[in-house]
């Protein structure tokens, strides 16, 4: 493509010795690789200056507080956030969505919108929220998972607190369309959350386009280590939003007689902080932002588009989620007639190296009441470092399963 930066897969794939042994990684939606250049700069941490950050004052200290502070400016950058203030480090994004569930300051009458397609961390955190008289009201995507904006506008009003969805389904990858919904929740001065475990990895994000208060994502599915997360909490929403935790590091005054929080990101911090996973993440942002995210997305549409279609011509196979590849990004879930879904993820690992997910995806409600398909799905999940040789290879396996045992 004239004019159009492409991926050097195979430059890439030098970078994740774990692809020398042979196997064909395609569980990217549940956890990513980790690249040589990430884990070097995670290394560097402990080899280097090894110690803990901020009130240290001796040059250990200085460096480690430096390269922390270094991650957050990337990581502020890499989703537009108008300051450091408004990004706090958290160990995944279930943590993240946690913080806000537990923060805000709920009242009986409050109303909570999600959807059908949510991850279980964006579901049940609100379901919970039953127990104190809050309305949890969840909007039905149609047959191929896709969300129509006019359902949200029928369900935001007045009482509506929080809006809270995924940028992307885990389960079928289809796009939310976050900044209609978002327009609708600020005419009735409603909060949006984004769940962008799975976008984060894969497309440019700009909170300020979104137009939402808060935004999770987590380290270990866009390249980097597990054990660090990102929460953006809007500026405005800081003192509105208790923390999860308080103690060292979080406050700005303490006497015998109480505390004063500190501001924001160390109000949210409480206790060390994982400074090596967050400088790791601060290297996994600067290798991805190296690629370009269009590189990447054209990458895994293509990749994609060749599993889908493939996949159609195999006739004990079904797959689901939108037919039309605009709505969808590097994620397929599919059946074999016959087999339970565990077992056909067995047997790619065991006859061909190929790892795939199996199972409900942590989105139970969505295999249940909108795919039918109560013992899960088999979940092939794309990234830059796979191949349309790969993708040959798993359909490939998948057509001689299917003839074998279905």
């Amino acid at each position: 493509m004239v004019g159009k930066r492409m991926l050097d897969v195979q430059k890439i794939r030098k970078d994740f010795p774990i692809l020398d042994t042979e196997i064909i990684y395609l569980d990217n939606a549940a956890s990513s690789l980790t690249p040589d250049p990430v884990i070097d700069k995670m290394s560097a941490f402990y080899h280097e200056y090894r110690a803990n950050v901020e009130r240290g004052v001796h040059r250990l200290s200085r460096t480690a507080s430096d390269e922390l502070a270094a991650a957050r400016t990337k990581v502020c950058k890499f989703i537009n956030a108008a300051s450091e203030a408004e990004v706090i480090f958290t160990k995944n994004a279930t943590e993240g969505i946690n913080l806000v569930a537990s923060g805000m300051k709920w009242k009986k009458g409050d109303k909570v919108i999600t959807t059908l397609l949510e991850h279980h961390s964006n579901l049940i955190v609100w379901q919970r929220l039953r127990r104190l008289g809050i309305d949890v009201h969840i909007i039905r995507p149609n047959s191929e998972g896709i969300l129509d904006v006019r359902d949200f506008e029928k369900a935001i009003d007045d009482k509506t607190k929080l809006v809270a969805l995924a940028h992307i389904s885990n389960v079928l990858g289809t796009i939310a369309p976050i900044n209609g919904i978002a327009e609708l929740a600020r005419a009735h001065d409603a909060s949006v959350l984004v769940d962008a475990a799975q976008s984060a990895p894969h497309m440019p994000i700009d909170v300020k386009t979104l137009g939402c208060d808060y935004l999770a994502f987590s380290g270990h599915k866009m390249l980097g280590p597990t054990g660090i997360g990102v929460l953006y909490v809007k500026e405005d929403k800081h003192d509105a939003l208790e923390p999860l935790c308080i103690g060292g590091g979080s406050i700005e005054d303490v006497t015998s007689d109480g505390y004063e929080l500190a501001k924001s990101p160390a109000r949210f911090e409480a206790g060390t902080p994982p400074i090596a996973e967050a400088i790791g993440l601060g290297a996994a942002i600067d290798y991805l932002t190296g690629i370009g995210f269009d590189a990447i997305l054209r990458h895994e549409k293509s990749l994609v588009e060749s599993m889908c279609r493939r996949l159609a011509e195999i006739s004990k196979v079904e797959f689901y989620g939108p037919t039309d590849i605009k709505h969808r990004v590097g994620i397929v879930p599919f059946n074999i007639k016959g087999l339970n879904p565990h077992d056909v993820a067995a047997i790619l690992d065991n006859s061909a190296n190929i790892m795939v997910r199996s199972g409900h995806h942590c989105a139970m409600p969505l295999h249940k009441e909108l795919l039918c398909q109560p013992d899960g799905t088999v979940r092939a999940s794309v990234y830059i470092y796979n191949t349309n040789e790969e993708i040959e290879k798993l359909i490939d396996t998948v057509r001689e399963i299917a003839e074998s045992f279905a």
